[in-house]
């Protein structure tokens, strides 16, 4: 059992355990150690988002990694994925992510990228973790000119605002399309509305203003209605929300309906598919996908393959098995052909390309499928035990399983970054479905709440 990784890194409420400046410190040092694999000088690239505790813990990793000898580059306010490109792009040996995603600005987070730009695999957040708690490497203290330095990369946005267009032909543009864009007051407050007025589309911006304690609240990726009705304000043509770090979007369509991110799976797999373009004729999601998701790419003779939820997962099945998309409900798409990771940017990229292409609105593209009816839930846990150590919430599993009689699904799961206990329940008649969503979770309320 990891004591410090959850599903998405290092996470909590800035300040305690295990987001302190001393832990962070630790993993500084741990991370610096695991990575100084080959001759010379050796570096790092630290990104964060717009969060105020990011000055502390970037300046204990800081710390942390000069202590062992380590350079830091030192990127300031960027998006997760730039962060993935970035570690390529300046051959470092390793990238630092400073952010707590989608999360209030109370909390944060630490995730490390290795030199390709992935993130890290189990057992290299285990052996961090190992060199933490041993203090296996407490004695290595380098001292003189063998200390790290820290210098900060100034043309770092140029250069990831440079690599996202990229992933569009030259010869496509965006003039004569008019969007919002809802930044999250957070990493991507600055790149975001550069790359897509540098490629023509006129740009309302909201969400652009962090002042440290702002992001995530009441906009971006998690509360899309500030974009809805700024979409029906200017009268835009697409509305585009990302979240605090910018690893994924959510979309609103010209109507001012939010499009979840099935939909955009469907109608981006589907194009892929009739361009030759999608892998082994195969789309990755997870067991949150909507079941219409996959009987819309059964019809078009698309595989859906499911995975755990987070994109670290989908990323594992997709470079252990050659596909090149995939992708997540709440926004999270990975286009391998692109990016190592989830890239908010990009999947806005291409949206906007789909429909320029096209000639058809958003809220057309969507119908690609049409989702069955889905009840998901959220229920504050004060612990989290193995489910099946409840017996009494499995035998009410187990009958709303028989009540759905195989035209349905139901998923209990804990999140991983949150104390939340999620419960979705998918079937054919939505009021019979939420019936049985609100019995399990009283039933959790009664025995963990």
């Amino acid at each position: 059992m990891r004591k410090l990784f959850g599903t998405d890194g290092v996470r909590g409420v800035a300040n305690l355990e295990p987001m302190t400046s001393e832990t962070a410190m630790q993993l500084g040092r741990a991370a610096a150690h695991l990575f100084m694999r080959r001759a010379g000088r050796h570096q790092i690239v630290i990104g964060k988002d717009t969060r105020v505790s990011g000055y502390m813990l970037e300046s204990a990793l800081t710390s942390g990694i000069c202590s062992m000898g380590v350079d830091v580059l030192l990127v300031g306010p960027m998006p997760t994925p730039a962060i993935a490109f970035l570690t390529r792009s300046l051959r470092a040996d390793a990238g630092v992510m400073i952010s707590a995603s989608h999360n209030p600005y109370q909390d944060n987070g630490i995730k490390f990228f290795s030199n390709d730009g992935l993130k890290l695999p189990d057992d290299m957040e285990a052996r961090i973790e190992q060199l933490i708690l041993s203090n296996e490497i407490a004695h290595l203290r380098p001292t003189a000119d063998a200390i790290g330095k820290a210098f900060r990369i100034d043309d770092a946005e140029g250069r990831y605002i440079e690599f996202v267009k990229r992933s569009l032909p030259k010869e496509l543009d965006f003039q004569g399309i008019k969007l919002v864009v809802d930044c999250a007051n957070g990493a991507a407050y600055k790149v975001a509305p550069t790359v897509l007025r540098e490629l023509g589309a006129k740009v309302e911006v909201i969400g652009n203003k962090p002042d440290g304690m702002n992001i995530n609240a009441g906009c971006g990726a998690v509360h899309p209605d500030s974009l809805r009705q700024a979409v029906l304000q200017y009268g835009a043509d697409l509305g585009v929300a990302l979240d605090g770090d910018a690893d994924r979007a959510i979309f609103v369509c010209e109507q001012g309906k939010v499009i979840d991110g099935d939909h955009i799976m469907a109608a981006l797999s589907l194009d892929l598919h009739r361009h030759g373009a999608l892998a082994k004729k195969t789309v990755v999601g997870t067991v949150m996908s909507n079941f219409g998701l996959e009987k819309a790419m059964a019809q078009a003779g698309i595989t859906l393959i499911r995975t755990a939820v987070g994109d670290r997962y989908l990323l594992e099945r997709m470079l252990a098995d050659g596909y090149n998309f995939g992708g997540e409900q709440s926004g999270h798409f990975i286009f391998l052909d692109h990016n190592t990771t989830g890239d908010g940017l990009i999947s806005a990229l291409q949206v906007l390309s789909l429909m320029k292409r096209t000639q058809r609105p958003l809220s057309e593209l969507a119908k690609a499928m049409t989702a069955v009816p889905q009840v998901l839930l959220n229920v504050k846990v004060s612990k989290k035990p193995e489910l099946d150590s409840i017996p009494e919430l499995q035998r009410a599993i187990g009958e709303s399983e028989q009540k759905l009689n195989g035209n349905g699904r139901i998923l209990v799961r804990y999140s991983g970054t949150e104390p939340l206990l999620r419960i979705m329940i998918e079937g054919e008649q939505d009021g019979f479905i939420r019936q049985e969503a609100d019995r399990l979770a009283q039933m959790v309320k009664t025995h963990i709440g």
